[in-house]
């Protein structure tokens, strides 16, 4: 394949990633409405997942396709640009509010799971029942965050019609004929499964021409490309004055990829990896985590300034990724 073809392929697969996560959301919402699910699980659960769904489908692909570096270079170049890329941008459009909930709950599990991390990394291999293992650790976090917000509910009954408004904010779903809405979910899933493939294929070999080690191709290209749905999320939260849009979708997609994507990856096919994911790369990822929840605490928001500050430092990573360390 040559450049001019893979930037196509990179190009629509990516295009074909964002249109089938929006497909699959549209047809699940839908879905969930008809059967009854409360608005509540249905944005913890179908919406919040659905900006993650490309990294799912391209870390999936890696897995098949036995590159563990892109699979995992994904999850921690997504990670990275969802806090350092996405929230900064947004920071510097206007100045992100953060709720004492989520400096509390939300944003000390994004760190910790981000640190659980390191001993199934420590050999060098993620296996499958380590990825049962983070699946596990996802679901029952997500029991816990819906049972925790049906109490919240109880006591302020408002919370969930607020919850019901700011989803149409961002994902506005009218209702629909139950076969479209199976229709839209079952193209959704196949539009993931092309696109995810399409567009490892164009990074992959863009990369390589470019001399990038398949770790960076996984941390930069891919990784970039599929936070793209993050970015345009959070970018009309913030015009729209959502704040809770955007430090939830931003928190939550990255505590999704560590769970998620990682754990379902590696089920798939154990995931072997090289030194440098397991090291300089796996605690800039933390330490951006850890930076980005420190900045939230000190001023319970993300200023304009730390916006200018997690921006710099994304484009100070992505300088150290290509200059110093692209063949590695």
């Amino acid at each position: 394949m040559n450049l001019s073809l893979a930037v196509v392929f990179l190009v629509v697969g990516l295009v074909l990633l964002w249109k089938a996560a929006d497909f699959l959301v549209s047809g699940a919402v839908s879905f969930a409405n008809r059967l009854g699910i409360s608005p509540l699980v249905i944005g913890l659960t179908i919406v919040a997942m659905g900006t993650s769904a490309p990294e799912v489908a391209a870390s999936i692909a890696a897995a098949i396709r036995k590159t563990g570096d892109i699979a995992i270079g994904n999850v921690y170049g997504s990670n990275i640009a969802n806090l350092a890329l996405v929230g900064g941008l947004c920071a510097l459009i206007r100045p992100i509010s953060v709720r004492p909930g989520v400096l509390k709950r939300e944003m000390p599990v994004m760190v910790l799971v981000a640190l659980l991390l390191y001993p199934a990394l420590y050999n060098l291999v993620i296996s499958r029942l380590e990825g049962v293992v983070f699946l596990v650790m996802f679901a029952a976090m997500i029991a816990l965050t819906i049972l925790q917000s049906k109490r919240q509910i109880e006591k302020k009954p408002e919370i969930e019609t607020e919850l019901h408004d700011e989803i149409q904010t961002v994902q506005k779903v009218k209702p629909k004929a139950l076969w479209v809405s199976l229709v839209l979910i079952a193209g959704g899933l196949a539009g993931l499964a092309v696109g995810a493939e399409i567009t490892l294929r164009g990074a992959i070999v863009i990369g390589r021409k470019a001399g990038l080690s398949e770790a960076v191709i996984g941390l930069t290209i891919v990784a970039v490309g599929t936070s793209l749905p993050e970015l345009a999320t959070c970018l009309v939260a913030s015009f729209k004055k959502q704040d809770d849009i955007s430090i939830g979708n931003l928190v939550g997609s990255n505590i999704f990829n560590t769970l998620l994507v990682t754990g379902t990856a590696g089920v798939v096919s154990p995931l072997a990896i090289t030194p440098r994911l397991a090291g300089t790369d796996y605690w800039i990822m933390v330490s951006v985590s850890a930076v980005f929840m420190v900045m939230a605490i000190i001023g319970r928001k993300i200023s304009r300034i730390d916006g200018a500050i997690l921006f710099c430092v994304y484009v100070g990573y992505i300088v150290y990724l290509f200059a110093f360390t692209a063949g590695v």
